[in-house]
């Protein structure tokens, strides 16, 4: 399956992935093996967690990834080695990956992809990794976060027309459906990803005939089984719907069919969705639905139904796809450890800014969940040699203030990350769009509510196990002691 706006390979690199990679083959040192984490520094745009997504989008990248040779020789006029070049030629990729899956709930400084392989291909990773997962994670958690604050309603993805291209309109379907939306007006999304399709009307065709009710007329005898009407051309409440009634009564219900929604797009949606309910179950409609849309997003939402609004369904657009407050997600990709006669030297990155000290070593992560509650409890980084799938009692501490300690009993750890490739081949099967849906929506009611409310969520605890701390800050220790 191609993704749209990636074909094959394109060159998708940062030059600097390549100068580097061109360098580390001059110096003898191209199949040195490294470990690389993708991780999320933490954001207050997305709240406290984000949806993990865009496997899909990188495994299809990597299989196809290869260099031709337009490719090489535009390379070759940017100055990199003939010997380097001869090394792409005949590139193959052969890195192993785990990720966490996709619709997994994952928190800041978490290692949710871990690559291991020769530094030049690890190196070559970067982008299409971060490309692919900051874009797809970011607008899943949008839309789960546009779900929520529905209260049960429907939203449908309404994105395409003000995404960032072709490929962030269909991968941005994807990962909206992922997120909880129910359904995509993005006809490539539906077939390629199984999402299901919404179609109502638009303005266009109410004025492309001489009257709303002729309008109405035509759409409801083309379309009796998915009948809804966009009432708000020119007057809602004293042209269009009453409009739509007539057209109700007069073609839908002799033949045995029922209107399955009006639609709104301007005004006051609350207050309108309020009146246009008592005039439908007046006139013997109260089951025909209204949709809405206008700039939404999981704030208005939130209000409209606050104040009372009978809106059924939400269409959401800009506002998820390109939302001016949760504009980016801040994912990295730093290296954690260099093999040395088969071991992993750990290695660290020091900044001045505490808060981008990476964590060394090749990691895993365990998420330990109440065995009374089924809620998760905290998350825990340990090296790689360690396991706590069968532990009865854990202590925790938080990682900067060591002092605060809680041990935890009574609960199941599970490790969360995945092999994905194993020297260089597919090895994971990727779920169905509806599947991963679903998935994302079991495990977000595993978090309590305090993690996933809006505004000033509770800290959820990333810890790190007592040997993966010791490394860490012996590596901080050793670095300020020279």
């Amino acid at each position: 399956m191609n993704t749209i706006g990636i074909n094959k390979c394109d060159l998708l690199f940062d030059f600097y992935e390549l100068a580097q990679a061109n360098g580390y083959l001059t110096n003898g040192i191209d199949e040195s093996i490294v470990w690389f984490d993708m991780f999320f520094r933490p954001s207050t745009d997305i709240g406290g967690f984000c949806i993990m997504a865009g496997i899909q989008q990188l495994t299809d990248y990597i299989r196809r990834l290869s260099f031709s040779e337009d490719d090489l020789v535009f390379l070759k006029e940017k100055g990199l080695d003939d010997r380097f070049l001869d090394y792409l030629r005949d590139f193959r990729f052969s890195c192993d990956i785990w990720a966490v899956p996709e619709g997994t709930p994952v928190f800041a400084n978490e290692p949710v992809i871990k690559v291991r392989g020769p530094v030049i291909q690890a190196q070559l990773l970067e982008t299409i990794i971060l490309l692919s997962v900051n874009h797809q994670s970011l607008i899943a958690t949008k839309a789960n976060r546009v779900v929520r604050s529905a209260g049960g309603r429907a939203i449908i993805e309404f994105s395409s027309r003000y995404a960032h291209g072709i490929g962030a309109a269909l991968n941005g379907a994807r990962s909206a459906y992922i997120g909880g939306c129910c359904a995509t007006t993005n006809i490539s999304a539906a077939k390629q990803y199984n999402i299901p399709l919404f179609a109502s009307m638009s303005h266009t065709w109410v004025q492309m005939f001489d009257s709303e009710y002729e309008a109405f007329s035509s759409f409801a005898r083309q379309y009796p089984d998915n009948c809804i009407l966009l009432i708000d051309t020119y007057d809602t409440m004293d042209k269009g719907l009453p409009s739509a009634i007539k057209v109700f009564d007069e073609i839908l219900t002799p033949a045995g069919k029922r209107p399955k929604g009006v639609m709104i797009e301007s005004g006051d949606l609350a207050y309108l969705s309020k009146k246009i309910r008592r005039v439908l179950n007046e006139a013997g409609y109260p089951d025909c639905d209204i949709y809405a849309t206008n700039s939404l997003d999981e704030y208005i939402i939130r209000d409209m139904l606050q104040n009372g609004a009978r809106i059924d369904s939400f269409l959401v657009g800009e506002r998820l796809i390109a939302s001016p407050q949760n504009s980016v997600n801040a994912g990295c990709y730093k290296l954690s450890a260099v093999e040395k006669d088969g071991c992993a030297i750990p290695k660290i990155k020091i900044s001045e800014n505490v808060s981008k000290i990476t964590t060394p070593c090749p990691k895993l992560i365990w998420r330990l969940f109440d065995n009374e509650t089924g809620k998760a409890i905290a998350d825990v980084l340990t090296t790689e040699d360690e396991d706590l799938s069968d532990c009865r009692e854990y202590e925790l501490f938080d990682p900067d203030y060591t002092w605060k300690r809680k041990t935890v009993s009574d609960f199941v750890a599970r490790q969360l990350l995945v092999p994905v490739f194993r020297s260089g081949e597919l090895v994971y099967d990727i779920p169905p769009t509806e599947n991963i849906r679903n998935y994302c929506a079991e495990q977000i009611d595993t978090l309590w509510e305090e993690v996933v409310r809006f505004e000033y969520p509770h800290n959820y605890y990333v810890d790190l196990s007592q040997k993966l701390w010791s490394i860490k800050q012996s590596l901080i220790d050793e670095c300020f002691s020279k």
